[in-house]
């Protein structure tokens, strides 16, 4: 695989988590299309295995390792879905899974990695914690890290989300998603680019920009332990996923906190599915019409809400 994956790479996660991964289904609302003055074609990933698009990439990335490498296990750093996706993977494999998660990683979260068999190293919740956090596991166990997403196959994974949303749907103007480490947000970009005539949109809160800005900087600037409701977005761009979305062109636009909660609500009760506040963020870019098309594809990415702290209880 090359540094930069590309769509035939992504055809090939397709194929090699397509016995372990669900093909997830594809929602409309006309209230919801009429608040967004469009179209709106939710790709419901809150609908998937581990319950979010990361188990796509997880499961892609641990199924590509040799036996050799396999038998060390594997590792990893994340607030809590790539946590239990590659908890999840790594037991279908028969491995053994080491996650670092932040102390302030929602409580459902920690119970669905533990509830896989994985096991849970605590760090602060800050960047720099995680990385020093994960250096000494990694140390420790010898197990190879699966990173959340500065991962060639973890990026070529979360592509399918998008691979599939093309042929389940036809004449898209922009496809958007959430954007944290870009992992989604690359794959979907490539996916995209490569499939049809749609422009790949990244939405991100607006207490948690640091995409934006480095999209805008052209260099990476990591946000400082930013504070959001969108608890899975708060981690900076890597080397690969910047790369990627700097040559694809891809734009960002940035929601309120007020607006993450508002979208939230809107697809909860209209749509009568869970959704988490960082899949909010990309339904909330569309019903607050910053994104343009008359056919919008959104990717929901997950659904791991911790109901005992609903922002709207």
């Amino acid at each position: 695989m090359s540094p930069l994956p590309t769509i035939e790479d992504i055809r090939r996660a397709a194929e090699r988590i397509a016995p372990h991964a669900h093909v997830t289904p594809v929602m409309t609302s006309r209230t919801i299309d009429g608040i967004a003055g469009a179209r709106v074609f939710f790709k419901c990933e809150n609908l998937q295995r581990a319950g979010a698009f990361k188990f796509r990439g997880a499961c892609n990335a641990v199924m590509a390792l040799s036996d050799d490498k396999a038998r060390r296990g594997v590792a990893t750093h994340s607030s809590g879905n790539h946590a239990a996706a590659l908890a999840l993977a790594a037991r279908l494999r028969g491995v053994a899974a080491h996650i670092v998660m932040p102390a302030n990683a929602p409580a459902v979260k920690r119970a669905a990695v533990e509830g896989y068999g994985a096991r849970v190293v605590t760090c602060a919740p800050t960047l720099r914690s995680r990385e020093e956090t994960i250096a000494r596991v990694l140390a420790e166990t010898g197990a190879v890290l699966v990173h959340p997403y500065n991962d060639a196959h973890v990026i070529a994974g979360q592509g399918t989300a998008a691979l599939e949303l093309a042929s389940q749907v036809d004449g898209l103007d922009a496809v958007v998603a959430p954007v944290s480490g870009g992992g989604l947000l690359s794959g979907t970009a490539i996916a995209t680019g490569a499939l049809s005539r749609a422009r790949t949109v990244g939405a991100e809160p607006e207490a948690a920009d640091d995409a934006a800005r480095s999209l805008r900087e052209g260099k990476i600037l990591p946000s400082n332990d930013p504070t959001t409701i969108a608890d899975g977005l708060r981690s900076a761009l890597g080397e690969l996923t910047f790369a990627i979305l700097r040559e694809r062109g891809v734009g960002i636009v940035t929601v309120s906190e007020d607006e993450i909660v508002q979208a939230m609500r809107v697809v909860w009760e209209r749509m009568k599915i869970v959704i988490e506040p960082s899949a909010a963020v990309s339904a909330a870019a569309v019903l607050q019409r910053r994104v343009q098309g008359a056919r919008i594809g959104v990717i929901l990415s997950g659904g791991n809400v911790d109901l005992s702290a609903l922002p709207f209880a």
